[in-house]
């Protein structure tokens, strides 16, 4: 017998540009698996507000028993959107079912190579780049996986990985945890900075396999352990932990990143748009975490802590 292929709804959703933070950061705690944001053309009217094209957001939602409900939650979110802005066109939606087989022909669409930090390059396995002298290369397979670098919490995250890890003349003696590594992406970029041991886990085992196998095209297999593991039950400390997560995900998990860190080590937190801000500041910049750093891209922020420990 034939195994029936797994369906995801694809969701299309045409919006103001003002609206699309927003709403990207609803699908993704909604349990969106991947959100890209769809190139459109130069408006040809003559420079008003009204000549502006809309942007396009397309997400990928899991055919499973809650997919209704997600839906439901969408539209309320939209029209409660559309009350306190009613100055801006209502966004509109639509949905379409695709099989697996189709899903990387979606994503190939999106994902270009991509200079995202200073050093970094971020590349799709499909398509060609030659790297400079100092270019740090990651070819990506995302497959299933959510994470390619380009959105601005994983670009932020990296941002913040590379400067720690760089200026750390003792990089080659620390351990580094990626927590919801997806594809496995600042894993392998904490190795090919110089870390000397990785560990990433997710709970997903299609994450899990894409992430190892992402990690062994990279050369790095040897540096990275991809674990499908919560997070939660790691025995084990690290110097540096990055979490690139949803803000209900990263206040949920604060006890267990404060035992998994080692005094003196590095947090990283990403996934958080400005309208969780004081609900983030509120749980992390307190004891036993000092900010070193906050990174801001558009409405999406990432904190830099350092644990200096109780007093």
């Amino acid at each position: 017998m034939t195994q029936q292929k797994e369906r995801w709804l694809q969701i299309e959703i045409s919006l103001p540009a003002e609206l699309s933070e927003a709403v990207t950061n609803f699908l993704m705690e909604n349990g969106a698996q991947g959100v890209f944001q769809e190139e459109t053309p130069e408006p040809q009217g003559g420079g008003f507000a009204e000549d502006a094209s809309p942007e396009t957001l397309k997400s990928y939602l899991p055919d499973d028993v809650r997919v209704e409900n997600r839906l439901t939650s969408l539209q309320n979110y939209l029209d409660e959107l559309g009350r306190l802005f009613p100055e801006l066109p209502r966004p509109s939606w639509r949905t379409d079912w695709i099989a697996e087989s189709n899903w990387g022909e979606e994503w190939k669409k999106y994902f270009k190579p991509l200079r995202v930090t200073k050093n970094i390059i971020i590349k799709p396995t499909w398509e060609r780049y030659s790297p400079g002298g100092h270019d740090i290369l990651i070819e990506i397979d995302p497959g299933m996986a959510f994470g390619t670098g380009q959105h601005p919490s994983t670009r932020m995250c990296l941002q913040a990985m590379e400067d720690l890890i760089l200026q750390d003349r003792e990089a080659r003696n620390r351990r580094v945890l990626d927590v919801g590594t997806g594809t496995g992406i600042l894993g392998i970029a904490a190795a090919k900075l110089g870390a000397g041991k990785v560990v990433c886990v997710d709970i997903d085992k299609q994450a899990v396999a894409i992430a190892a196998e992402n990690a062994r095209m990279n050369g790095v297999e040897d540096r990275v352990d991809v674990l499908y593991q919560d997070a939660a039950t790691l025995a084990e400390t690290f110097d540096l932990i990055a979490a690139n997560l949803t803000a209900r995900m990263l206040i949920k998990l604060r006890p267990r990143l404060i035992d998994l860190l080692s005094r003196g080590g590095f947090l990283i937190l990403s996934g958080i748009i400005e309208q969780n801000r004081e609900d983030i500041e509120h749980h992390f910049l307190a004891e036993p975490f000092v900010a070193h750093r906050t990174i801001i891209e558009k409405e999406w922020r990432c904190y830099v802590l350092r644990n200096e420990g109780y007093r």
